[in-house]
């Protein structure tokens, strides 16, 4: 797979359920020039890690939006599903409440065009379809800048939840770089000292740990 870092998103137009309403024809490239977006892929409604991950990215959603970041979550449902899961309540495993945008990644395009589809598919010898494991998404998330560049990307295998906390981490980073020129070193958070690329800057910053 080709790693989309330093490159455009690809952009997709798909039905999405958005505040508990289906929309049709919902782009990613609506936000270019006036949103950052964090788009993450799940792979299905009414499981167990992801209902987990949704909720907490609604829980910190205000930390998002005051960043200027649109959170776009997307599985390889359909809409039906999508609004059905969000009519559930949390005590029988539902994510009522939510409010940001789901994609139906119904034809799974968006997931391959990502790299995160899992699964593949074949043919056998008298040209019949063959699908080896479930044809839907690891867990993928893109940071995406207000241009529509790719510059944060992470994919976890299914059993393994993701981190709201390492993700406004990496906006803050990325808006710091943006506003200052400056890189991030390792485990750098929002107000602590980050570093010039030059030799005597990161030579001073290493020199204090």
């Amino acid at each position: 797979m080709t790693s989309l870092i330093g490159k455009k998103a690809p952009d997709f137009k798909a039905n999405a359920v958005v505040n508990g309403k289906i929309v049709e024809n919902f782009t990613l490239s609506q936000f270019e020039g006036k949103k950052y977006v964090v788009l993450f892929f799940y792979p299905k409604d009414f499981t167990f890690v992801c209902p987990t991950e949704i909720l907490a990215f609604q829980k910190v959603l205000k930390d998002f939006e005051d960043r200027n970041v649109q959170v776009i979550g997307c599985s390889t449902d359909s809409e039906f599903s999508h609004v059905a899961w969000l009519n559930t309540e949390h005590s029988d495993g539902g994510i009522k409440g939510v409010t940001y945008p789901l994609v139906a990644d119904i034809n799974k395009t968006i997931a391959a065009d990502y790299g995160v589809l899992a699964g593949e598919t074949d043919y056998d010898d008298e040209g019949k379809m063959v699908v080896n494991g479930e044809l839907v998404a690891y867990r993928g998330l893109f940071l995406i800048d207000k241009q529509g560049i790719v510059h944060h990307a992470v994919i976890n295998n299914f059993p393994l939840g993701r981190s709201t906390v390492e993700e406004l981490r990496m906006v803050d980073a990325l808006q710091h770089v943006e506003k200052y020129g400056e890189v991030c070193p390792m485990n750098w958070e929002k107000g602590k000292e980050a570093v010039k690329a030059d030799h005597e800057s990161i030579s001073n910053y290493i020199s204090k740990l």
